[in-house]
């Protein structure tokens, strides 16, 4: 399969079979998304909370594409109301089929809030991650924005991730310190950080988390340039 990272925490994963997962969209004004870089196919969209640069365009691609998209209960809701047709709502533990994954809602440590098309910040329940399962059996942890928390462990021994995206750029979510924690609870072999050098205040870096972390293989990737996995 492809993992396309698509600039700070935005990801694309091409399964063998060609089906295109979106996990937070944001295009549309992310300077880190590649410029030449176009979504030719969708058929899923998986948004781990309700923040701007999270969902931004969730609500485009959905109506390009009409893909199943996938969120907590409240932000589906609010996708609903901006006309988005194939809503999958989920929470916390739960798992459903999407296509041929299987994905299952995990915490995250954050907050959800949605600006509604008025400009008001509205509910949007809470921040959550996700673990994909894939054919071949291989598992996927997309820890969405977050700080490292004590129940990591249990994803790693439910789930036992294969590969993790996990955030590093500091202030908004957590920084190389504790995502090299994260990396120890996981015990996963390969991260790929994100959230990082979106802007000069995110400071992370995962050069950063390669030092603290030194067992784990830290892939950094550029936007736009598919790993292929």
């Amino acid at each position: 399969m492809e993992i396309i990272w698509l600039g700070h925490g935005t990801v694309q994963l091409v399964l063998p079979g060609g089906e295109s997962l979106i996990l937070d969209p944001w295009t549309e004004g992310n300077p880190s998304f590649p410029p030449d870089y176009e979504i030719r196919d969708c058929n899923a969209i998986l948004v781990s909370h309700g923040h701007f640069d999270h969902i931004h365009d969730a609500v485009s691609l959905a109506k390009k594409f009409n893909p199943k998209v996938v969120g907590i209960y409240e932000t589906c809701a609010w996708l609903t109301k901006q006309g988005v047709e194939q809503c999958s709502p989920m929470n916390k533990g739960g798992s459903q089929v999407v296509g041929s994954v299987t994905v299952t809602m995990t915490h995250a440590v954050h907050s959800c809030g949605i600006t509604d098309t008025d400009g008001s910040l509205i509910y949007g329940g809470e921040a959550a991650g996700y673990v994909i399962k894939i054919p071949d059996g291989r598992s996927i942890y997309f820890a969405g924005d977050t700080n490292v928390f004590s129940d990591m462990a249990l994803i790693s021994e439910l789930y036992k991730p294969d590969l993790a995206f996990l955030p590093v750029g500091d202030l908004f979510t957590m920084g190389p310190r504790e995502a090299a924690v994260a990396c120890r609870l996981l015990n996963v072999p390969i991260v790929v950080p994100m959230h990082f050098g979106t802007f000069p205040a995110l400071t992370g870096t995962p050069e950063h988390l390669q030092k603290l972390a030194p067992e784990t293989e830290i892939r950094e990737l550029k936007p736009g340039e598919p790993l292929i996995w």
